[in-house]
């Protein structure tokens, strides 16, 4: 890659022609050479295809794929799981499009039912998702030279050791002190080493917020970091958080996930921008019927991915339960790519008298009355959702020197305003500054009572 440090895109060949009829016209061919290796070497998938009454070789257009393949979703890997016997490598060599001896690095998330989800590399897809992350990174200001502090968790976590190996290719260097680590040692470890660039979640942000005078005695804003890229749960795209980071560290700040997407550095948030169309397909559908949704500005639904070289990490209209709001229109950045917003999951929606809500929601919401509340809370739920009997109940910190004489006043303002806003009022459960779990990972923003 040419050593142009002032081009606009890391890659300026590729990411010109997104979303473009041009790279459709890619998309296919590469899908049609996917599926007929599928088709030939794996038995699974030749067999999926079979049922849909899908030829590799006839495949006419994307729309066909669309409406033919069969989604793959976390119940489908539990049901290969259960008739592998629980064998995970039985399971990877059917469904890969290589053989599993191929596979060189394994990752993995427990997702929400606590059974792994394996995500097996293997020297191909480091190298795809290498050259996907330069081209996130470099759009986030990220240059050959610049120091990122890795803090997801590394211990088998997809946004571990895989996002240290990806993002060394752009000739960054990156610091991997982890989750795992804690907060003093990273916070040690961001100041001794200069990083300018901090990797994580959000919530993680704002605890390295609270905890830095302590462990360093100064702010973060002390630290000298100039970007920040969060990634594993919602807040970079909340206004009220992402004005809170942005504020306390003086830093840009940066949302990533959900797909192969990164936010842009318009002054008002305005979703990812998508930079692998060439390597990957993206298609929306409807969560309740699975009907493809067109890709049309403002269209809600589930993303469904399709990996057109993916060997290990191979995705084949695969479905990981979230929903998106996607934009097609130009941005005002003049970036390329179109754009989606994580609104949220649909195990985490809620429906409160017909009212759907999901907790990203609530999290702006909440954050927004700081520093009279902390921005802590949880949603306490005593049945099995999604149906939630009203009212919907939040337990929130209230802030640092804000007396019990006030919180009455401030439940009915949190009440009245959410109520004008979300269309749902709820019941408030104060508790004390400091006194919710913080963690270094993805913050549950539930707490079950139903299922204890």
């Amino acid at each position: 890659m040419p050593q142009d440090l002032e081009r606009k895109y890391w890659n300026m060949a590729a990411e010109t022609a997104l979303n473009t009829p041009q790279v459709r016209e890619l998309q296919l061919a590469k899908l049609q050479a996917l599926l007929g290796r599928l088709y030939q070497g794996k038995p699974f998938w030749k067999q999926r295809m079979d049922e849909a009454g899908i030829d590799p070789q006839k495949l006419k257009s994307l729309d066909e794929y669309s409406r033919k393949m069969p989604i793959v979703d976390k119940a489908l890997r539990r049901q290969l799981a259960e008739a592998a016997g629980g064998d995970i490598w039985k399971v990877i060599d059917q469904t890969i499009a290589v053989p599993a001896e191929q596979v060189v690095l394994m990752a993995a998330t427990s997702g929400t039912t606590g059974e792994p989800t394996p995500y097996p590399h293997t020297k191909k897809d480091i190298e795809q998702k290498q050259e996907v992350f330069a081209r996130i990174a470099w759009r986030a200001g990220i240059r050959p030279g610049d120091r990122i502090a890795h803090a997801f968790g590394l211990s088998m976590w997809l946004a571990g050791v895989p996002y240290v190996q990806y993002l060394q290719h752009i000739g960054a260097c990156v610091l991997p002190v982890g989750a795992e680590g804690g907060t003093e040692r990273l916070l040690r470890f961001i100041k001794q080493f200069r990083a300018d660039t901090v990797f994580g979640t959000p919530s993680l942000l704002e605890h390295l917020i609270d905890r830095a005078p302590e462990i360093i005695g100064a702010p973060v804003g002390s630290l000298g970091i100039k970007r920040i890229i969060c990634a594993g749960e919602p807040g970079a795209g909340i206004p009220e958080v992402r004005a809170k980071i942005e504020n306390a560290y003086g830093a840009r700040l940066f949302d990533h996930g959900g797909a192969h997407g990164i936010s842009c550095d318009c002054a008002e948030y305005q979703g990812m921008h998508h930079v692998a169309d060439d390597q990957v397909l993206f298609e929306l559908v409807d969560p309740d019927t699975l009907e493809p949704i067109a890709l049309e500005h403002g269209a809600r639904g589930m993303p469904v991915q399709t990996t057109l070289d993916g060997e290990g990490m191979l995705w084949v209209r695969e479905a990981f339960g979230d929903v998106f709001e996607v934009y097609t229109d130009p941005c005002a950045c003049g970036q390329t790519g179109f754009r989606y917003k994580v609104v949220g999951r649909v195990d985490d929606m809620l429906k409160v008298k017909g009212v759907m809500v999901y907790p990203a929601a609530i999290d702006g919401f909440i954050t927004g009355f700081a520093p009279r509340v902390t921005g802590e809370f949880r949603i306490v739920l005593t049945e099995k959702p999604p149906r939630v009997v009203p009212p919907l109940k939040l337990k929130v910190e209230y802030g640092e020197g804000v007396h019990e004489s006030e919180l009455e006043g401030l439940a009915s303002e949190i009440q009245d305003k959410m109520g004008a806003r979300l269309k749902i009022v709820p019941q408030i459960i104060w508790v004390p500054p400091h006194s919710l779990p913080r963690t270094a990972g993805k913050t549950n923003l539930f707490e079950r009572v139903y299922a204890q």
